[in-house]
């Protein structure tokens, strides 16, 4: 099944990292990878989100809708989009490595008959919006949490 994985060090707790993992109305602040279409629709088990994707910046987003299927609050968030022949689960996991000092991990995994159709077209540009997703986290958390911890 192939994957796409990005993992970065934030200087700032866990709390302030998973807070703004799921203000997902606040994406827009920092995230140029996933777009929140639906503030309305909360983040919560069993839920959809309506959600779009831009792999490169400045190209056409992807929209979708997942269903959460977990949420463990400061430690893990999964979700899972279908369509026909194709699935792909994100799984974002925050762990302590230290003092205020967290490790955020996102993961993709795509699987389906159709993935092997759009992999080759997606593959780069999914794993550069992962990682530069991570760079923006980071770079937000660290900036506007300082001020609360």
């Amino acid at each position: 099944m192939p994957s796409f994985y990005s993992e970065v060090t934030i200087n700032a707790p866990r709390f302030a990292v998973w807070d703004a993992l799921v203000r997902k109305e606040e994406w827009h602040r920092w995230n140029t990878f996933l777009y929140d279409c639906d503030p309305n629709l909360p983040i919560r088990p069993g839920g959809e989100i309506f959600l779009a994707l831009r792999r490169l910046e400045g190209e056409d987003e992807t929209e979708f809708q997942p269903r959460i299927v977990v949420v463990q609050p400061n430690h893990c968030l999964r979700w899972i989009a279908k369509g026909p022949g194709f699935k792909s689960e994100h799984v974002f996991e925050l762990e302590d490595v230290g003092p205020n000092r967290t490790k955020y991990i996102h993961q993709e995994r795509i699987s389906g008959l159709l993935s092997q159709v759009f992999l080759p077209f997606i593959r780069r540009d999914e794993k550069e919006g992962i990682r530069r997703m991570a760079r923006q986290i980071k770079r937000y958390v660290e900036h506007h949490y300082r001020r609360q911890w």
